[in-house]
């Protein structure tokens, strides 16, 4: 009980008043480690994000567990409620398609059916979702907190389905969440915002050598089978 206390009441004081939650810090830690192990499509990155996210959910529901800041991000702290929920369905669905050498997903381009729904999902979701943040007593401006509520759910879904672009909608809830995070006060997540948007960057560019090697490997297998003459082809 002493040590939970402790994780809850600790903090990083800085030069005129400022500080940072240790909650906060280690939060984003783990999500940071969750995004390396997605980057190479390991199972364990599901359940240490889903650390991560149980700690940021206390941080940022600031007037219901006491924090100093006493500013709630409705948006910030359902998007953890979410992401522990579609990471359960990520966790069991990579563990059922792991492979002999660890990776658990194989990962693919979404079709421009797919792109276009992801696209229409996230622009009205997030019309949707803005007039329910703001009566609930949001930060403003609430359109942010919704957008990257409306792109991490997105996101994470897309990364338990193996799409490729599931990076780069990461990308999108990070170019608006750093200056909604500074304004807000929460200078450890803006700061870690700054990194993954470099970061999901490199994940996207990594996936896409990984399937640009599957084409590959596809191709030379038909062609292989094209030519033996001892290949049956139906």
């Amino acid at each position: 009980m002493d040590l939970l206390q402790w994780l809850f009441d600790a903090r990083i004081d800085f030069a005129g008043g400022q500080f940072i939650l240790l909650r906060e810090v280690l939060g984003n830690v783990f999500g940071l480690l969750s995004a390396l192990g997605g980057m190479r499509r390991k199972v364990w990155a599901w359940p240490i994000g889903i650390a991560g996210n149980l700690l940021l959910f206390t941080v940022f529901m600031g007037t219901l567990f006491g924090n100093p800041q006493a500013v709630d991000l409705l948006g910030q702290a359902g998007r953890q409620i979410m992401f522990i929920l579609t990471s359960i369905y990520g966790w069991v669905r990579w563990r059922q398609a792991q492979h002999e050498g660890g990776t658990a997903v194989e990962p693919r381009w979404a079709s421009w059916r797919t792109r276009i729904l992801l696209v229409v999902a996230l622009v009205g979701g997030t019309a949707a979702l803005t007039p329910i943040f703001r009566a609930l007593g949001s930060y403003e401006p609430v359109w942010a907190d919704a957008w990257i509520f409306m792109g991490s759910l997105l996101a994470t879904f897309g990364m338990a389905k193996g799409w490729v672009e599931f990076w780069l909608i990461w990308v999108a809830v990070d170019l608006v969440g750093v200056p909604l995070l500074l304004s807000a006060g929460y200078y450890a997540s803006a700061f870690m915002y700054v990194f993954y948007g470099a970061f999901t960057l490199i994940g996207f560019f990594v996936w896409w050598r990984v399937r640009n090697r599957q084409d590959h490997r596809e191709r030379v297998s038909v062609e292989t089978a094209h030519l033996d003459p001892t290949v049956r082809r139906d």
